[in-house]
């Protein structure tokens, strides 16, 4: 199945580098635009963006070699957009590491990218208690602080702040739009985290598909407290509104609910990006007309429950839009659109994307997902073989979702295959357990794990914040609706908090360890 092809303008401008697409940006729509609000409220135009890459390039340049990888710790703010520009400008490849991972995480990163060199900022390090963190990774990487650069800049970095944006074609480095641009890491859930190497035509491709695929009005501003080191934070929450002109307003963490509700606000932003966990806190942060300046909200990473849209549209006004992607896709895949929403899909796939579906077993109206584009990665570098791309067979991807698709082109994401329990001989999807638990105590969140059981092969167990759910209720709910009773979980344990990623997913591996846990034999004396 293939979805319709991308406009040649769009395919034209994917043949460039990221860097020239950053120029070509600061061409169009004017140096003197104010593209980039910081955390703190400060501004940023082209022309800063600019003349701070040009300027830090230089003593990158002085500090690294010519074909080195470099990775950037840093929150979602000017100093990881600045940082991923200079280091473009001096021809260098950037590498995002995720500061929430935990050391060892961090360390496999380094090796397996590999990474001689770590930028980060002392006032990041100090706000965030990262010191311990920083002073175990100078064990395997240098790291060079965004405030010792700028004392660097010796006279090549001066003459490269004045001379750069005035000539920049003359200045920028001339790299294949098929070279990598841009690793990311998966998050390391099933072992060390694999490198993703994405090209420069991989990530501006996914950028022409949602621009295709999202029709935007000229007085959109964005609002992004995704984190970068994600790649939907780094492709649609950054990139794409700097590339198109739109400014975008940042925030360094997507947790501080309150004060994201009144930024929004403050800002007037008519876009914002989140995930379905986090929208429910910020529109409970905001008083009433407190996010009325939204008009759409895009949320991917988890199911978007109706609840949800229901309160975005009753209480603000906007509508909520359901988008899936994966890391190696640069990341979006399919959306839902502006005046075309399906509740309980993520919509139809963004133009250029060919899909197939692989049979599962004990599944006849699903299959796993199978894609293949201009925006799917260039290949992994596994920690096995640090540094050495292995390329996709033929360009198509394995996402390991499970999907089902209409005869009108909408997919429904059925869930993880790695996420269905097989009990009695039965595939049952975690995500229909969830999903139930969901409809049922809409105001609390839920996470399914699979532990084994010694009668029926495997087991479900139910994580959740709700401070007294009875598995009687979920049982009534789900012979009311048609659900099996193999998918209502036989323990259910409540918890302070269900774990969850610096990305805002659901943190699955926490989840089965508090599920092990709870099921585990009681020890005798």
């Amino acid at each position: 199945m293939k979805s319709e092809a991308l406009p040649k303008r769009s395919q034209r401008r994917i043949r460039r580098s990221l860097f020239e697409a950053f120029l070509d940006a600061c061409g169009d729509h004017g140096k003197s635009k104010v593209i980039v609000t910081d955390g703190d409220g400060k501004t940023f135009t082209y022309a800063d963006l600019m003349r701070a890459s040009f300027a830090l390039s230089a003593p990158i340049k002085n500090a690294t070699a010519a074909d080195d990888t470099i990775g950037i710790l840093l929150p979602t703010g000017a100093g990881a957009v600045i940082s991923l520009l200079s280091i473009h400008a001096a021809g260098r490849t950037p590498a995002m590491l995720n500061f929430t991972a935990g050391i060892k995480n961090l360390k496999a990163a380094v090796k397996t990218a590999p990474l001689k060199t770590v930028i980060t900022a002392r006032k990041f390090v100090e706000i965030g208690g990262l010191s311990t963190l920083i002073e175990d990774l100078s064990e395997v990487v240098n790291i060079i602080y965004l405030e010792d650069l700028k004392e660097k800049l010796g006279l090549g970095g001066k003459i490269r702040a004045v001379l750069g944006p005035a000539f920049p074609k003359l200045f920028a480095p001339r790299s294949s739009a098929d070279e990598a641009a841009i690793i990311l890491f998966t998050s390391g859930t099933e072992g060390n985290p694999k490198g993703v190497v994405l090209t420069h035509s991989n990530i501006l491709a996914n950028i022409e598909q949602i621009e295709e695929h999202v029709q935007l009005e000229e007085t959109d501003i964005f609002f992004n407290p995704l984190p970068t080191f994600h790649c939907y934070g780094l492709t649609a929450g950054t990139l794409w509104p700097i590339f198109s002109g739109h400014p975008v307003v940042l925030h360094p963490s997507p947790l501080q609910t309150k004060t994201i509700a009144k930024r929004i606000f403050k800002t007037r932003s008519t876009v914002l990006f989140a995930t379905d966990t986090f929208l429910q806190q910020y529109m409970r942060a905001s008083v009433d007309g407190g996010l009325s300046s939204l008009r759409i909200a895009v949320c991917g990473a988890e199911r978007v429950r109706e609840e949800t849209r229901k309160t975005a549209e009753e209480r603000f006004s906007f509508e909520v839009l359901e988008g899936y992607g994966v890391t190696e896709c640069a990341p979006v895949l399919a959306a839902n659109q502006p005046g075309d929403i399906r509740a309980g899909t993520i919509g139809k796939m963004l133009p250029g994307i060919e899909t197939r579906l692989e049979p599962v077993p004990g599944l006849e109206d699903a299959g796993c997902l199978w894609v293949r584009g201009p925006n799917i990665m260039k290949g992994y570098i596994s920690p096995d073989n640090p540094g050495q791309v292995i390329p996709l067979n033929e360009g198509w991807h394995d996402t390991g979702d499970v999907v089902s698709v209409d005869a009108e082109g909408y997919f429904v994401i059925r869930g993880r295959i790695k996420r269905f329990a097989k009990i009695g001989g039965e595939m049952v999807s975690l995500t229909v357990v969830e999903n139930c638990a969901a409809a049922l105590w809409p105001d609390h969140t839920h996470a399914a794990a699979i532990v084994p059981d010694p009668r029926r092969g495997e087991q479900i167990v139910l994580i959740t914040d709700h401070p007294d759910p009875k598995r009687a209720e979920l049982m009534r709910w789900a012979q009311t609706h048609g659900v099996p009773e193999i998918s209502v979980p036989k323990k259910i344990v409540t918890v302070n908090s269900v774990p969850v990623l610096g990305t805002g997913k659901l943190d699955y591996v926490s989840v089965t360890k508090l599920a092990v846990k709870a099921t585990a034999p009681k020890k005798t004396r």
